[in-house]
């Protein structure tokens, strides 16, 4: 299992917020290339990162510290947020990222997610945001009519390879994980699964090692010192 630490960008900061909620944010570094260095030195091989601006207005104003981080780290990247056509998904990959998240777009523009995903395989990922079992989209603003399970079916049958999953409650609340959830969605979907919301512990990537997931996001856990990196990617291996 992959460790793929976070980066949330917000003006060109490294923040957090609690369960989704842009009035509850947590600036924790003015220099994101500063912590991304730092998830190297621990052994990172992967970032995830997120431009929350973008996924609330569909825009891309933190491209250029993503590009950044991409040319002088060395690391694979996946970013998502704002990414809704297919000149941004072609833009980020020139950058050097290495793997695009589709999230508001590929629940509100099938046709352009098959699009990507026909053009850049595996490059394309899904983010399946859930809030109280449905999928949440902009930003985790709204809730789609469509249930968390009904949609992951949906993109392994459009060909997807790449599932990261949120559970919206538990992001940033350094209350655990949601490993029912992710039980579930590894013993009924043929796709790799990424766990995001509440790992804020090495026993709940242990756990998520055990149930067999492809990845494991480590965030708020990370930036307040309730996990330390390299133990987590030691455990992870």
């Amino acid at each position: 299992m992959i460790i793929l630490p976070a980066i949330d960008l917000y003006e060109g900061k490294a923040v957090r917020l609690l369960k989704g909620d842009y009035a509850q944010m947590t600036v924790y570094s003015e220099n994101p290339l500063e912590v991304a260095e730092d998830f190297k030195k621990c052994g990172a091989g992967w970032i995830h990162m997120v431009d929350l601006e973008g996924a609330r207005d569909g825009s891309t104003p933190n491209f250029r510290t993503v590009a950044d981080v991409c040319k002088k780290t060395g690391l694979h990247v996946e970013i998502g947020g704002g990414i809704r056509d297919i000149y941004t998904v072609a833009r980020y990959l020139d950058a050097g990222v290495s793997r695009v998240i589709l999230g508001t777009a590929a629940v509100k523009d099938p046709d352009f997610l098959m699009e990507a995903a026909d053009r850049y395989g595996e490059h394309i990922a899904v983010g399946a945001d859930l809030k109280d079992g449905y999928v949440a989209i902009r930003g985790w603003r709204e809730t789609s009519g469509l249930t968390g399970m009904d949609f992951c079916r949906q993109m392994q049958q459009m060909g997807i390879r790449t599932l990261i999953c949120t559970d919206i409650d538990k992001d940033g609340a350094m209350k655990g994980t949601n490993h029912e959830l992710y039980r579930q969605l590894q013993q009924e979907l043929e796709l790799d699964i990424v766990a995001s919301g509440g790992v804020s512990s090495l026993e709940a990537v242990r756990r998520l090692k055990a149930e067999g997931l492809y990845g494991a996001i480590i965030g708020k856990a990370y930036y307040t010192g309730a996990v330390d990196l390299r133990e987590a990617i030691e455990v992870a291996k």
